[in-house]
C-alpha cells in the first residue's frame, strides 16, 4: 500500500465513512485511495464549512470526523473549524496537503508552518512519512477520542502520500478505555451517597461529558430514585429528557439569571460531567460541590472537595445502588420552576408580531418527538437553548465552546446525511446563513429534505443589544435584507418568506418538498431579544 491507502485503512478500521473537504493537488493521491475504499467524499464550498461538517460527524457519531484541506490557505481556512472542535470537545482528524518534503524548508509560495498554525487549536499536530505512516494513525485516533476528545491535525507532503508506506501494518488500538473502577479523590459512591442523604436540595448539572460516556440513562434513574432535579448544559441538551419529571432547564440560555438562581438555592451540586468551556459568565456559586467526570477537575473553575474520576455512568450506577432514601424533591416543586422558566421564556412578546418564541414553539409542534435540531450562534441560539424540548441525547447540535457563527447549516447537513429517516431541522439567524449560504446548494444536490428557519432582523442583534446597554447607536451591526426564498430558489432549494405566526404554521402543515432542503426566511421582531437578554 501507499502511504494514502494506509491512512484510509484506518479510517476504514474506526467505522468512519465520510471524509469532508475542498481538494488541492496534494490530496489527489489520498482522494483516489479512499474513492477505491469506498468512502464518501463531501465537497464543502470552502475549506472552512467542510471542517464543521467533519466536527458534526463527530459529535453525532463519536468517532473522529475527518476533514480535508489544501496548502496555503486551504489549510488557514481550515483553522476556525479545527478550534471549534477543539473548544467543542469533539473528535476530529484534520488532514492537510503540503509541497514536497525537499522544498518546504527553503520554497515561500502557498507555504505555513501546519505544526505551529494547527498546535495551538488542536491535541496534537504532526505529520506522516512513508516509515511512520501505520504508527501515526494509531496515536491520532487514539488520541482524537481520548478525554477530553478533540482535533488532530496531519500534514500531508505531496512527494509522501503516493509513496510506498513501509510502516502498513493496519492495527486498530483500543478506541475507548475499558472502566476498571472509579478512582475517587476525598470519598467514594459511598460517601456521595451519605452527603445526599444528609442535603435537603441537593441538584445535579450535567455536561457534555456525560453525553459522551452514554450516562443519560444512569441519569434518569439518579434523578428518579433519589427525586434530584437535573440542569444541563447546552450542548448536553437531551441526555436528560425534557418531559422527564425531574428536567429543570438548560444553563447559560435565555432565561440565566432564573437558572443561576435556582442553582444558588442548592445545598448540594453534583457536577456531572460538566465541561466549564460551556460557560458564557464567571462562575458564582459557593456551595458544596461533588466532581463526577472522567477527569480529574483540573480546570478549577470551580472548588470541589470530592472528586469521583472514571466511567461517568458507572460512578452514577454505583450512587442509585446505594441510595435507599426518599425523593429529595416533589416533582411538584420541580414543576413549579419549570412553570416560571417557561413564563421567563416568553418575556418580552409583541403582540402582532412574529416573535423568536413563536418561530421556535410552532417548529417544535410541527415536528415529531425524534426530529433533530441544529442552532447557530447569535440571539436565537439563546432561546433555541432553553426553549427547544429533546428528548435523546446527541439529538441537538450547537456549538458552544468556540461558538463559531456558520455552524448550524454545515452540522445539519451530517445529521440529515447520517439519519435520512428523521426530520432534522436548522436553525440559523441571517447573519449565520450570509457566511455559509453557498451550502445550501450542497445539501440540494444530496438531496437532503432539510428545514432551514432563518430568523430574519437585518442586524447582529447581540452586538446590537450590547451597544445599546452602552447607550452607543447601532453602528458596524446591520445586514442589508436578503431575499430568502429568491436566494433558497437560486440554490435549487424551495424557499418562502414568513412574517407571522400563522404564516409559519400554515408552511410547516403542508406537504414539504422531497430530496431537497425548505429554507422559511421568518421576518421576526427582534424586539423579545432586548428583554431576554
Amino acid at each position: 500500500m501507499n502511504v494514502s491507502e494506509v491512512m484510509v485503512q484506518y479510517l476504514k478500521a474506526a467505522g468512519i465513512g465520510h471524509v469532508f473537504g475542498y481538494p488541492g493537488d496534494p490530496n489527489i493521491e489520498f482522494m483516489e485511495a479512499a474513492r477505491r475504499a469506498g468512502m464518501q467524499f463531501v465537497l464543502g464550498r470552502r475549506e472552512g464549512t467542510a471542517g464543521l461538517m467533519a466536527e458534526a460527524y463527530g459529535f453525532l457519531t463519536g468517532r473522529p470526523g475527518v476533514c480535508m484541506s489544501t496548502l496555503g490557505p486551504g489549510s488557514s481556512n481550515l483553522v476556525n473549524a479545527v478550534a471549534n472542535a477543539y473548544l467543542d470537545r469533539v473528535p476530529m482528524l484534520a488532514i492537510s496537503g503540503q509541497i514536497e518534503r525537499k522544498r518546504a524548508q527553503t520554497f515561500t509560495h502557498q507555504v505555513l508552518d501546519h505544526n505551529r498554525l494547527f498546535s495551538p487549536v488542536s491535541k496534537w499536530a504532526t505529520e506522516v512519512a512513508p516509515d511512520t505512516v501505520a504508527g501515526v494513525m494509531r496515536r491520532a485516533l487514539r488520541t482524537a477520542v481520548a478525554e477530553r476528545p478533540g482535533p488532530v491535525h496531519i500534514t500531508t507532503h505531496a512527494d509522501v502520500v503516493g509513496a510506498e508506506a513501509k510502516d502498513d501494518t493496519v492495527a486498530l488500538p483500543p478506541m475507548k478505555a475499558v472502566a476498571a473502577g472509579t478512582q475517587a479523590f476525598g470519598a467514594g459512591p459511598a460517601e456521595v451517597v451519605r452527603r445526599l442523604r444528609k442535603a435537603k436540595k441537593p441538584v445535579i448539572l450535567a455536561g457534555i461529558a456525560a453525553q459522551r460516556a452514554g450516562a443519560h440513562q444512569a441519569l434518569a434513574r439518579l434523578a428518579t430514585a433519589a427525586g434530584i432535579p437535573v440542569v444541563v448544559a447546552p450542548m448536553a441538551k437531551g441526555v436528560l429528557a425534557e418531559d422527564h419529571a425531574y428536567y429543570a432547564g438548560t444553563l447559560d440560555m435565555a432565561c440565566n439569571a432564573l437558572m443561576w438562581d435556582f442553582l444558588k438555592g442548592c445545598d448540594l451540586l453534583l457536577a456531572a460531567g460538566f465541561d466549564a468551556v460551556e460557560l458564557m459568565k464567571p462562575w458564582t456559586l459557593s456551595l458544596p460541590i461533588v466532581h463526577i467526570d472522567a477527569v480529574p477537575n483540573t480546570d478549577q473553575i470551580y472548588s470541589a472537595d470530592t472528586e469521583l474520576v472514571g466511567d461517568i455512568a458507572a460512578i452514577l450506577e454505583s450512587i442509585v445502588e446505594g441510595w435507599k432514601g426518599g425523593a429529595k424533591w416533589k416533582p411538584a416543586a420541580v414543576k413549579r420552576h419549570r412553570d416560571a422558566l417557561r413564563a421567563a421564556y416568553y418575556l418580552g412578546r409583541v403582540t402582532g408580531k412574529l416573535n423568536p418564541t413563536d418561530v421556535i414553539d410552532a417548529v417544535r409542534e410541527a415536528l415529531p418527538r425524534q426530529a433533530i435540531a441544529t442552532s447557530d450562534v447569535g440571539s436565537h441560539k439563546l432561546l433555541v437553548g432553553q426553549g427547544w424540548s429533546a428528548f435523546e441525547p446527541r439529538s441537538v447540535l450547537m456549538s458552544n465552546g468556540l461558538s463559531s457563527m456558520g455552524y448550524s447549516l454545515p452540522a445539519a447537513i451530517v445529521a440529515q446525511l447520517l439519519n435520512p429517516g428523521r426530520p432534522v431541522v436548522c436553525f440559523v439567524g441571517d447573519g449565520g446563513l450570509a457566511m455559509v449560504q453557498g451550502e445550501l446548494r450542497l445539501a440540494a444536490s444530496l438531496r437532503l429534505p432539510l428545514l432551514v428557519i432563518v430568523f430574519c432582523d437585518n442586524s447582529l442583534n447581540r452586538i446590537e443589544i450590547k451597544q445599546a446597554n452602552r447607550k452607543y447607536p447601532s453602528w458596524g451591526t446591520l445586514i442589508e435584507p436578503t431575499d430568502i426564498a429568491r436566494l433558497a430558489q437560486s440554490m435549487a432549494c424551495e424557499g418562502v418568506a414568513v412574517d407571522s405566526a400563522a404564516a409559519l404554521e400554515r408552511v410547516l402543515a403542508a406537504k414539504r418538498p422531497k430530496g431537497r432542503p425548505l429554507v422559511v426566511g421568518a421576518r421576526i421582531d427582534p424586539a423579545q431579544y432586548t428583554q431576554q437578554f
